[in-house]
């Protein structure tokens, strides 16, 4: 039988919620209900039963929470650390170091995109960008740099390289491997770690280029008529923010003061009563985190070393994270408190979790009920039945329509992720590009893992910070304190340029 005639109501609902989802993300408004109402109608017109339909809507959702609920934990943990180390000051030591090699506003550029991506990769880049601009962006006008060369920066190594790969958190990598039918999320991972560098390394050499001749020889003058800017560093609302308003989430994670000189900061530290512990858990902190990455890039180095299979990388950065916080919270605040307040770091990790990419749910359970994997859950289908594969049989029978070349064909992945980014938010997209790219991979000839790593890029790197300026990047303009307009056209080019290189890279290494 052709796929042809195996298409039928239900795969031109779905293709129907598809297109609406993607123009709804296009005029940057939430996609939560539209998702929510096509994940309905697939259902009645899958189905014929308004029952099964009404019900789809609660099952959609409670599907991607047990497929993605290892996510919401590992952020949980994450946030719970990084919490315990901010109520000891020890956040801002692992930070200082950095200021010391600032002799200039040309090492400073390159000092503020090192720091940022380290600790984004660890932290996220949402309550990383507070504690650079907090630390070392003072430091860094002071030498020289102007502030729109810090925005571009840090946004290009937080909410660009960092959250692009998310290699060691792996929230994006795992919800793109889940979406593209269960492929590795590791390979994901791998795949766009190197596109992230590719792109961040061409978006910072030509941001640079533009800047470099303004920037001016170091002078605490500098410093204090930037201070007299107005402050940026209470973010506002955005009209018509992003699927999950990532700029109200950084202003969340923001300290309680504006941004501090080199006095302050040292006075602040000084002042602290967990000194020894801040000192001790500075240094121990990324030492231990080092440890975990020297474990999970072992086997790619040394031949027959443990390799971690599955999810057992984020299980181990999860494990250390939450032992890591007890520890601090322990030596800071004894045993009997430690009890009380341990348990409240977690629970507003968890917050912060939910806050951040609750709504990926139900957007995610739509695009579920179009894979074989996860539909029979969504749609009550008993074990043994046949189970609908919508979105592949719809490319199945659109075949010919595919353009016959790879690079064409991950030039659309990437075209189909920014577009899903111009909503603000950078992963509600990609539950769409990770199905796309397992639905079109094989079609094309294309590995599936590099066209969902591909997607991953267009859709973070344009709602995660650094093009859109509706996203987070409103937060780095107003830490800042430049116009967040100005940063997005002067990242423009920068980005672009370096997603359509990786792109090409990506297909032609491993395509």
């Amino acid at each position: 039988m052709e796929s042809s005639l195996a298409i039928g109501p239900a795969h031109w609902a779905y293709l129907a919620g598809v297109l609406v989802i993607i123009f709804t993300m296009a005029i940057r408004a939430n996609v939560v209900v539209p998702s929510i109402l096509a994940t309905a109608i697939v259902s009645l017109a899958w189905s014929g039963s308004l029952i099964t339909a009404v019900g789809s809507i609660f099952s959609a959702s409670m599907v991607a929470a047990s497929e993605l609920f290892n996510i919401f934990l590992i952020i949980a943990l994450m946030t719970a650390l990084l919490n315990s180390l901010k109520h000891i000051g020890a956040d801002i030591r692992m930070v200082r170091p950095f200021r010391a090699v600032m002799t200039n506003g040309h090492s400073a550029y390159i000092i503020l995109a090192l720091a940022t991506y380290l600790i984004s990769l660890f932290f996220w880049p949402t309550p990383a960008v507070p504690l650079v601009a907090a630390v070392l962006l003072p430091a860094a006008i002071a030498a020289g740099l102007p502030p729109l060369a810090g925005a571009m920066a840090i946004a290009i190594a937080g909410q660009g390289m960092a959250l692009s790969s998310d290699y060691v958190i792996g929230v994006a990598p795992a919800i793109s491997a889940k979406a593209a039918g269960g492929i590795s999320a590791a390979l994901v991972g791998d795949r766009a770690l190197v596109l992230s560098f590719i792109v961040g390394g061409v978006a910072l050499l030509l941001s640079y280029l533009k800047i470099r001749k303004f920037i001016q020889p170091g002078s605490n003058a500098l410093l204090e008529r930037w201070e007299l800017m107005p402050a940026g560093a209470r973010v506002q609302h955005v009209e018509g923010g992003a699927t999950f308003d990532k700029s109200e989430i950084a202003q969340g994670t923001a300290y309680d003061h504006d941004l501090a000189t080199d006095a302050d900061v040292e006075t602040e530290l000084r002042r602290d009563a967990h000194v020894r512990a801040s000192r001790l858990f500075a240094v121990v902190t990324p030492l231990a985190f080092l440890a975990v990455v020297l474990v999970m890039i072992a086997p790619k180095i040394i031949p027959g070393a443990p390799d971690l299979k599955g999810g057992d990388a984020a299980m181990l950065i999860g494990g250390v994270a939450a032992l890591l916080m007890i520890w601090i919270t322990t030596a800071a605040e004894g045993c009997r408190r430690m009890l009380d307040m341990a348990a409240d770091h977690i629970t507003d990790g968890f917050v912060f979790a939910f806050k951040a990419m609750g709504s990926v749910l139900p957007i995610a359970g739509f695009f579920f009920i179009g894979a074989s994997g996860t539909a029979g859950g969504i749609l009550g289908i008993p074990a043994g039945a046949p189970v609908p594969n919508l979105l592949f049989e719809l490319v199945q029978a659109g075949q010919h329509l595919i353009p016959d070349s790879q690079l064409l064909v991950g030039l659309g992945v990437l075209i189909v992720g920014m577009v899903t980014g111009i909503d603000g938010s950078g992963f509600s997209g990609l539950p769409l590009t990770g199905t796309v790219s397992g639905a079109l991979g094989p079609a094309a000839g294309v590995e599936v893992a590099t066209l969902a790593a591909i997607g991953q890029m267009g859709s973070v790197w344009t709602g995660g910070g650094t093009l859109i300026a509706w996203s987070s990047l409103i937060a780095v303009a107003g830490f800042a304190r430049v116009p967040v307009l100005e940063v997005a056209r002067a990242l423009l080019v920068p980005v672009v340029a370096g997603l359509l290189l990786a792109t090409v890279a990506g297909v032609f290494i491993w395509g």
